[in-house]
């Protein structure tokens, strides 16, 4: 297994931006095929962006939080479904560094390994001689008919009748996989139904969730990484941000692609780029643009920032990450909606990009961790001195 050293942030959000033509171009067929385009792994593998989470002795980078945010968002500029399957591969990915090192070998002896991941607790495990037997199955599983892992959330249950969260490495191989992914939105990621029948999950394979959840982990090679000390939440959180940032930018991209010689319909304007209300738009989505840009990054360089100084995390900072959360979201989501309502009628046309990122963006508002009104409820309990209403934090 190689050593590599990691490219500079410069060089790999170069490397994402030029798949943007790849990635529009492929975008179409992944809507109508419901999962991404072979040329778009391929690319992004050949760019090395499946390495940003691998521990550097498999030849990845752990790249930092910064870097994999500015990277997702450079992807998402070119396709939504693109950017959020590799930013659940890239949360995965640095979960299956959290795993003792035996599992990590097995896990990352195939190079640009993919691996895919659920955080939603909905199978149930029992113990038996070794390990446990797992039952049940998991919505929303994206990019996992082109994975080879899963890294999924489950509960163990005791014979107390106590159950306790734990997550789970399994081969994807293993898994019954129901083709469900029938959606408005982010259709290109495949997010189908996943199930798990009677599966026994060796005890090495069984990572119990608490300790996790507080930023401890059974891997020794990996303790001393600033990158697999980070907390768990936090750094799922902060990943998916990107993908709603860069969609936000993706939007204006495309509004000013088709400025040029547009009118406005049953007007006196023969141009669009003319008109004050075209003016107050723009300046309106960019103001909500930039404010979801400080969200994102401020999380990030949170994350990276008390990684590198080996700082505890506080409750309000752990919460203020799922703030940053929704907040990304939520000005995204309305910079978008701005831009889209400028486009006109035509850009209902499946060949317009805008009416896709539309579609994209409203879908990862209603996610259930991404959804601005639960983080910002959540935050808002906090700081008035409540308990939290999660142990998601």
């Amino acid at each position: 297994m190689d050593l590599t050293d990691a490219p500079p942030t410069a060089e790999l959000v170069r490397r994402a931006a030029e798949l943007a033509p790849l990635l529009q171009k492929n975008a179409i067929w992944q809507e109508e095929n419901r999962r991404l385009h072979d040329g778009t792994i391929e690319a992004l593998t050949d760019a090395g962006l499946l390495r940003m989470r691998v521990p550097t002795r498999y030849g990845g980078y752990e790249s930092d939080m910064r870097t994999v945010v500015e990277v997702i968002a450079e992807i998402a500029r070119g396709d939504g479904s693109t950017a959020w399957t590799l930013s659940v591969w890239a949360i995965s990915t640095w979960m299956a560094g959290l795993f003792p090192d035996e599992v990590q070998d097995e896990i990352f002896a195939v190079p640009d390994v993919r691996i895919s991941g659920i955080l939603s607790p909905s199978a149930v495990g029992v113990p038996a001689d070794g390990g446990i037997v797992l039952n049940g199955r998991w919505s929303f599983n994206s990019g996992v008919q082109q994975s080879s892992w899963n890294t999924n959330a489950a509960v163990l249950a005791h014979p107390n009748g106590e159950y306790e969260p734990i997550m789970v490495a399994l081969p994807v191989s293993e898994l019954e996989v129901i083709d469900d992914w029938h959606t408005a939105g982010l259709r290109g990621s495949g997010s189908v139904t996943t199930v798990a029948k009677d599966l026994f999950v060796p005890q090495a394979r069984v990572l119990p969730m608490g300790p996790v959840l507080q930023g401890q982990h059974r891997s020794v090679r990996n303790a001393a990484s600033p990158v697999f000390q980070a907390p768990f939440m936090p750094t799922a959180c902060t990943t998916i941000a990107a993908t709603a940032l860069g969609l936000g930018r993706a939007a204006r991209d495309a509004f000013f692609e088709r400025l040029p010689g547009r009118k406005i319909t049953y007007t006196s304007y023969e141009s669009q780029a003319e008109a004050p209300l075209t003016h107050l738009q723009v300046a309106e989505a960019t103001t909500k643009l930039d404010e979801a840009e400080f969200h994102a990054y401020r999380a990030a360089d949170r994350l990276d920032g008390k990684a590198a100084r080996g700082e505890a995390w506080t409750l309000e900072e752990r919460a203020r990450t799922r703030l940053d959360l929704g907040a990304t979201c939520q000005r995204t989501k309305e910079a978008v909606d701005i831009l889209n309502t400028a486009s006109g009628g035509s850009s209902i046309y499946t060949t317009v990009p805008i009416q896709r990122i539309e579609r994209d963006v409203q879908t990862l508002n209603l996610h259930a961790i991404m959804h601005p009104n639960t983080n910002l409820e959540l935050y808002g309990r906090i700081a008035c001195g409540l308990e939290p209403n999660t142990l998601y934090l």
